[in-house]
């Protein structure tokens, strides 16, 4: 039996909120995020982005490209409760459901629950469902396997419908260059390129032992993407791989010292979110944001599973002096706590630790 994978992709998801939730932002180019100088764009709505304004664009920069643009400070958990309303209405239709975030996800409806056996019947149910319970547009790509499903949602925005059947998966995957294939980051496509990679034919044409010997094991993906097929399935019980914490200051941090100050609110704020969730993490991971946007990690990893603020940031000071002296003003610190393990397992701090550390 073909697989049926739905991609689903609210459009501009926060600020689409805000513009209802306010009628006064409707048909405006609005950013949600902070308008200080040293704030982020975490969301741009479709107005916004003719001028090039995009999420994680400094909020300094986004005002020079659109000096009418409306800053509005983001509300999670409005967000958070909307996405909660379209993940039930997911279920009426699959139990199969595998988020990505907030504001997107993968459905198998190979067998849905109800309506007619058609991805595409679906999609197009769903979106409407969408639409009526929350006033919100979303763009769906239908296929048999999920990265032709997540590229075609994105081939009609905002409010499209777009279907990729089995038989034209080679031949679009043909298409693209190697920068839109998933996974593929600036320095592995320009060590395609460097190779004379540059779309997928090109993929479809070398063979898989040279894939794997330009970029590794990612090779094998790469070859089966290009030929239309991706067996992964959809998971629901996807688990998650980190939960992090991060601030930027609105006035730069010149010394060890300052940034030392910044760790534990970080770390409490990790000791709350661990703890909703019931998790615990095995690694802790720094992150420094310098002035010129250069990010810096250093991360140790622990024989045991920590969430409480105490250990995390104790954890974290002896990576900052990996660090010290700083080697420029920083404008952002962050912590996260990865290798995630869950509940009942990995409640104690051992020592010694083994250091990993990363850049």
């Amino acid at each position: 039996m073909t697989r049926k994978i739905i991609h689903i992709d609210m459009d501009a998801f926060y600020a689409s909120i805000e513009q209802r939730d306010n009628p006064e932002l409707a048909g405006r180019p609005v950013a949600v995020g902070s308008s200080s100088s040293r704030g982020v764009v975490m969301a741009a709505s479709y107005e916004a982005r003719p001028h090039g304004v995009h999420s994680a664009m400094p909020s300094a920069e986004a005002r020079r490209k659109c000096p009418e643009l409306t800053f509005v400070e983001p509300r999670m958990e409005r967000y958070k409760a909307e996405s909660s309303r379209i993940r039930d209405l997911m279920h009426t239709y699959t139990d199969q459901i595998e988020p990505l975030s907030l504001d997107e996800a993968y459905l198998d409806v190979t067998e849905p629950k109800t309506g007619p056996p058609s991805g595409t019947l679906i999609a197009r149910a769903l979106r409407r469902d969408i639409r009526e319970a929350t006033g919100l547009t979303a763009s769906a790509g239908v296929s048999s396997g999920k990265f032709f499903a997540k590229v075609a949602s994105d081939q009609d925005k905002p409010d499209g419908l777009t279907v990729l059947p089995p038989e034209r998966l080679a031949s679009f995957a043909a298409e693209l260059p190697v920068a839109d294939f998933h996974g593929v980051g600036p320095a592995t496509a320009e060590r395609l390129r460097e190779a004379g990679i540059e779309t997928g034919r090109d993929l479809q044409e070398r063979s898989e032992v040279e894939l794997v010997r330009l970029v590794g094991k990612f090779g094998h993906f790469l070859k089966q993407i290009a030929s239309g097929t991706d067996e992964r399935p959809v998971r629901p019980d996807r688990t998650r791989k980190s939960i992090g914490a991060e601030r930027t200051y609105g006035t730069n941090l010149s010394t060890t010292a300052e940034v030392k100050k910044r760790l534990q609110p970080l770390a409490d704020t990790l000791q709350t979110r661990a703890g909703q969730r019931g998790l615990r993490g095995r690694t802790v991971v720094l992150k420094l944001k310098y002035d010129n946007f250069e990010v810096v990690t250093r991360q140790r990893t622990l024989s045991r599973g920590i969430r409480e603020a105490g250990s995390i940031y104790r954890a974290a000071l002896p990576l900052l002096d990996q660090l010290a002296p700083l080697q420029r003003p920083v404008r952002l610190v962050g912590l996260t706590l990865a290798q995630l393990l869950p509940p009942g397992r990995g409640q104690q701090l051992q020592l010694p630790f083994s250091d990993e550390d990363g850049s």
